[in-house]
């Protein structure tokens, strides 16, 4: 474990300690817990990020097919 030093506004403080007597726990346990999330949060993405990127590009339909026209992708017939 590493101790740091970090700098809260009064109200903050005031807020944590309570809540974390609350819930039995510490404001150093709270901070710390946060700080894990976010940074397992990161890897996660990051990690996620990486692969999608990594992945070869594929194509979405056949080279002979066409694209749908705007019309019939818009059409409302079943609605009037």
């Amino acid at each position: 474990m590493k101790n740091i030093t970090i700098s809260l506004s009064e109200d903050v403080a005031r807020w944590a300690r309570v809540w974390a007597a609350e819930h039995e726990t510490s404001v150093s346990r709270i901070v710390g817990g946060l700080l894990r999330e976010r940074m397992d949060d990161e890897r996660s993405y990051d990690g996620n990020m990486r692969a999608f990127l990594n992945r070869k590009p594929r194509m979405l339909k056949d080279s002979q097919a066409t694209y749908p026209n705007r019309d019939s992708l818009h059409e409302r017939h079943a609605l009037r």
